[in-house]
């Protein structure tokens, strides 16, 4: 009877620990269940119903807390700004609006700077952060990324300043002249003198105003729309034509040359004011008695068989620092040059523009005393590159009297160094201005 007692005794007793066992176990489980993990989308039984859906379509960055400051649910995107981590939200300055929000109910709002995550360079994320009850116990955080907004909002303040900025001295200078003129009135020298001085002025004033709307219609319109095939030796044609005069006044040669019977794909209109103002730019920059080359090659690519167009010039070369921010728009590597060849620092934003929506690129090679060339890709118009090929006339259409028309030469479609470019670009034929 002993022993029997005595196992039964013991029975009892690991039937006792075996139950606080289980149940210690089951509340450690549910204790890991409940506690609030990066992946996990699913709705926690403690929200409202539908909330869950709600958060899964905003584009704010969404993030639940309990009355205990836990993360209840938080968003893959609250994730990725750095605002939740390991269970907890870490900026403080939103956790004191949930603690605020949730003692008096009243809903916040505020813009903060935040660190960029990962980032060592002191770069840091513009948010907007909303704090909001959510039921009895619960606070919702929504965060708005306004970086990219506030980078777009200064972007069109500097526009705005360097536009007004840059009215006003032709503007400034036309009211001095007047006045010039009236108190010159007795003097026809004086007078012929300032009012030259007026159409020089006038003339800047025209053509920056020209500029500004060419900026506008080559970002607003879509050259693919009107787009056709366009023969590249015409562009070239149109360009020397344009800037014949200001060559001739400096004694500047002219040179074209390169692969014959080139086609693009674009907006004629478009391409051709690109075009011009890379060899206008090379006009103005380059020395008296100097040579201005513009050259034409197919390459092959990644995406297929583009265009190349290299404009030369010998002028005084760009430096290092200012090759990263030539295409920006009002940006001058010499202000007072630019002041003295009427240029208005928008010829290359245009031409940047352009090359962008024609899915081609723009780029530059310089050398500080030896000149610049200026790269413009474009993508080949390959129908009407196999048009040519059928029909071997039109390789002939091109009017040999036509101004700016010269023999062209055959050159390999290898990419070479743009140095080689340049010197290459210089000995194509002359035309003369």
């Amino acid at each position: 009877m002993d022993v029997n007692a005595a196992v039964a005794a013991a029975a009892a007793i690991a039937g006792v620990l075996t139950g606080v066992i289980a149940m210690l176990a089951f509340r450690w489980s549910e204790r890991d269940l409940s506690r609030p993990t990066r992946t996990s989308l699913h709705t926690d039984p403690v929200l409202p119903p539908g909330v869950d859906t709600v958060l899964s379509v905003l584009r704010s960055s969404a993030v639940v807390l309990d009355e205990a400051d836990a993360v209840v649910k938080a968003s893959s995107a609250a994730y990725a700004l750095g605002l939740v981590r390991g269970g907890k939200l870490a900026v403080e300055p939103m956790l004191q609006m949930a603690r605020d929000t949730r003692r008096d109910g009243e809903i916040r709002q505020v813009e903060l700077d935040l660190p960029k995550r990962g980032s060592g360079r002191g770069e840091a994320l513009a948010v907007s952060a909303r704090v909001a009850p959510l039921g009895s116990r619960l606070v919702l955080l929504l965060v708005e990324d306004l970086t990219e907004a506030r980078r777009i909002e200064a972007v069109r303040r500097d526009f705005v300043a360097n536009v007004s900025h840059e009215l006003k001295t032709p503007v400034g200078a036309l009211s001095l002249l007047s006045e010039a003129v009236m108190d010159a009135s007795d003097d026809p020298e004086a007078v012929q003198r300032f009012a030259g001085r007026m159409q020089i002025e006038a003339t800047r004033l025209t053509n920056l105003v020209q500029e500004l709307i060419d900026l506008s219609r080559v970002q607003n319109d879509d050259p693919l729309e009107d787009a056709e095939p366009v023969r590249v030796d015409e562009l070239v044609a149109e360009a020397i034509d344009r800037c014949r005069h200001q060559a001739g006044t400096k004694q500047i040669t002219m040179a074209a040359g390169g692969h014959a019977d080139l086609h693009v794909w674009g907006h004629r209109g478009q391409l051709a004011a690109a075009l011009g103002n890379l060899v206008e730019n090379a006009v103005n920059y380059s020395p008296a008695r100097t040579r201005v080359g513009i050259a034409a090659r197919r390459v092959n690519g990644v995406g297929g068989e583009s265009i190349e167009i290299a404009v030369t010039d010998q002028g005084i070369g760009i430096s290092d620092k200012d090759k990263e921010r030539i295409f920006e728009r009002f940006y001058r590597v010499d202000p007072a040059r630019s002041r003295a060849t009427g240029g208005t620092g928008l010829g290359l934003a245009i031409v940047k523009h352009v090359a962008a929506s024609h899915g081609g690129e723009v780029t530059v090679w310089s050398s500080e005393g030896q000149g610049s060339t200026f790269t413009l890709r474009l993508p080949e118009a390959g129908a009407a590159r196999d048009r040519a090929h059928q029909h071997p006339a039109l390789e002939d259409e091109s009017d040999p009297g036509a101004p700016g028309h010269t023999a062209h030469t055959s050159r390999t479609t290898s990419s070479p160094s743009p140095e080689s470019t340049a010197y290459q670009t210089l000995s194509a034929p002359e035309v003369l201005p």
